[in-house]
């Protein structure tokens, strides 16, 4: 009975969280560790949250180091967006088949019972499947923390807002004063104010805004319509239970109003860049070659940041250029790129990018480089500036796909091209192979014949008559003809397709190289009956007159080589649109229909033979085809009225001056 295969052995992933944190370093450090210890893979993950913009610009410039340290430490980096930190990372752990996590210790613990679990707990009890490793954090971390949160008790509401906030209470109180005057009911009044809080949460940018109106509706409310009026006082308990539900409701509603305006800027954001990314995708696709690809990098990356961009490209010997700089429609002008600083760095990068397993140090520059490649193969390095402000974290996220999106086209362009060359080898091989074959074969007749003829005159030379003698010497020069003729079309198909032959072109007159074709086709044109059909004008083209000879005794051979004897041939000419077409047509059998498009094929014979038992390379028609195209013209295969073929090509047609 068969046996299953034992399960094979899970690959382990190390998932390692990312944070602005001075210390997050150390805990990426450890991962990176843990991971090669095991030999598995590593990803770094940051979660994206909702209060991102107001984080101070220093823990901004460090998440983004932090990001680096992660990819040069071999990680690949995964941004998700979101509050709920420990539900994110514990969804995207199921997902990805971790095995790992490592973690930094959270300063921030349970401080009331009815606040939430720290990340940790949370996370163990997520994933208990999953080992959660924790990195102690140093004392520098703890500092980092009380920090943090002094910092965000301090945002603190600009001019503008405090100016709004005092309009839009006063705009509430107005409208109040005018209800109670009509006689409205307090709780339309409340209304007002709610809705005072509701617009000044939408119309600020600072939350503190929000608060500052929710207690000073309160207060007004009171001082305004509360009897006693004007003052602070009230007569009845049960006001101080409408003071805490007014104030309640208006935190509440300008909480939510401030979180829904933060969303749908953030929404905005996002669908823009992400908008951006797939017109990137599209716009790569279509690109058909190199520069193309970068150029579109390029100008996607200076959409999405409006940072200036440079773009050093490698060439097929390893080394880069001097880098092309595509400057933002906002730029200031000033080149950083081209700094010493700025050059080693660049050169580290690429070298990097060469081998991905080497560990490098970057100095501190004007601008975030990052090697384009893929698979082990470097196609360049493009550079972002950030001397002006560093780039955030979904900023960095989406340039980096942007960057791999442009390393996937040069790497589909590469292969495409290797393809293509090794398709040419191929074929190059194939007509070789061809050649060798058909040679071969059929120049073993015409040698054989030329050997035995030569051996029958040096044996029995004497006993032969002149007849018979006459014949051998007719046959031997047949033989040797039609390997002269053989060779001439090989040089001259080799040269056109190595693009080595060059083309003497000049104007000469039609009827003289028909005529200096009828010289040199073959002896057994006596056998037929060949007509030359030109009108008396004089028909000029611009042509190679040696080339365009061979094309007509190629063809005029052809039609004697596959016509019985006795058969007519008719050479014509005549001017039609600018060009003059020259023809060669005989009433012999044709050509079959199922072997008609591979004519102009080389080395197709269409299985045809001759009465003497040779047959054609198949080289004859392939080189006219490829002599006359070289001329601008054309030539097709017709059939002939009644019976036979025409081969019709044409020429440019040069104007005939008469000078007086």
């Amino acid at each position: 009975m068969a046996t299953a295969n034992p399960a094979a052995k899970r690959e382990e992933h190390i998932l390692v969280c990312l944070s602005p944190s001075p210390s997050n370093q150390g805990v990426i450090k450890a991962a990176a560790k843990l991971a090669a210890a095991f030999g598995g893979s590593l990803t770094a993950i940051y979660i994206k949250p909702s209060d991102y913009e107001s984080m101070p610009d220093i823990d901004k410039h460090r998440l983004q180091d932090n990001f680096q340290y992660a990819e040069r430490h071999g990680a690949t980096v995964t941004m998700l967006i979101g509050d709920d930190i420990p539900q994110q990372i514990s969804e995207y752990a199921h997902i990805s088949g971790t095995t790992k996590i490592v973690i930094g210790r959270n300063a921030a613990g349970k401080t009331h019972f009815w606040s939430k679990a720290p990340l940790i707990e949370q996370l163990i009890l997520r994933v208990p499947d999953v080992d959660v490793y924790i990195i102690p954090d140093s004392a520098i971390h703890m500092k980092y923390h009380r920090e943090r949160i002094r910092g965000i008790l301090r945002i603190r509401p600009t001019k503008k807002d405090l100016l709004l906030t005092f309009l839009f209470l006063l705009l509430a109180t107005g409208l109040g004063l005018v209800f109670h005057r009509l006689g409205f009911s307090e709780a339309n009044i409340i209304t007002v104010y709610i809705l005072g809080v509701l617009v000044t949460s939408i119309w600020t940018d600072s939350p503190v805004s929000s608060l500052i109106s929710s207690l000073a509706s309160v207060f007004l409310f009171n001082y305004f319509f509360i009897e006693p009026r004007f003052s602070l006082h009230t007569y009845e308990a049960e006001y101080v239970v409408t003071f805490v539900i007014m104030l309640t409701a208006s935190l509440i509603t300008g909480t939510l109003a401030n979180k829904l305006k933060e969303a749908a800027g953030h929404a905005a954001h996002e669908a823009f860049r992400t908008k951006v990314l797939l017109d990137t995708s599209q716009l790569l696709q279509k690109a058909e070659d190199t520069d193309a690809v970068l150029q579109i990098t390029a100008g996607q990356i200076i959409t999405l940041l409006d940072r200036d961009v440079i773009i050093y490209k490698a060439d097929e010997h390893r080394m880069l250029d001097q880098g092309s700089v595509f400057p933002s429609p906002h730029s200031d002008g000033t080149n950083v790129f081209g700094e010493e600083n700025e050059t080693r760095t660049v050169q580290a990068v690429f070298e990097r990018g060469l081998d991905p397993h080497r560990k490098i140090t970057l100095p501190d520059t004007k601008a975030l480089y990052q090697a384009i490649g893929i698979n082990g193969y470097c196609y360049g390095v493009l550079g972002i500036r950030t001397d002006s402000s560093p780039l955030e974290a979904f900023e960095y996220s989406i340039s980096m796909s942007i960057i791999g999106e442009c390393a996937l086209a040069l790497d589909s362009l590469r292969n495409a091209a290797e393809k293509e060359r090794a398709a040419i080898m191929a074929q190059n091989e194939q007509l070789r192979a061809d050649l060798l074959r058909t040679i071969s074969h059929d120049i073993r007749t015409p040698l054989t014949s030329i050997s035995g003829n030569a051996s029958n005159l040096l044996s029995h030379y004497d006993q032969l008559d002149h007849m018979m003698c006459e014949q051998i010497f007719s046959d031997i020069y047949d033989d040797s003809q039609w390997l002269i003729n053989l060779v001439e079309n090989l040089l001259s198909i080799s040269r056109m397709e190595n693009g080595k032959m060059n083309l003497h072109i000049s104007s000469d007159v039609v009827n003289d190289i028909i005529d200096e074709a009828l010289k040199h086709v073959d002896r057994r044109k006596s056998d037929h009956k060949i007509t030359v059909n030109v009108p008396d004008e004089i028909f000029l083209a611009r042509m190679d007159a040696r080339l365009i000879t061979q094309v007509l005794i190629n063809l005029i051979n052809n039609a004697i080589k596959h016509t019985p004897a006795g058969s007519a041939i008719v050479i014509g000419a005549e001017r039609t649109d600018g060009f003059i077409a020259v023809s060669v047509s005989d009433n012999g059998p044709g050509i079959p229909g199922d072997i008609r498009e591979h004519v102009f094929e080389m080395f197709y014979t269409g299985g045809n033979k001759i009465v003497d038992g040779r047959r054609g390379l198949g080289l004859g028609l392939a080189l006219c085809k490829t002599i006359v195209e070289a001329h601008g013209g054309t030539i097709a295969y017709s059939d002939n009225d009644p019976t036979g073929s025409c081969f019709t090509f044409t020429l440019p047609s040069e104007e005939v001056n008469i000078h007086e």
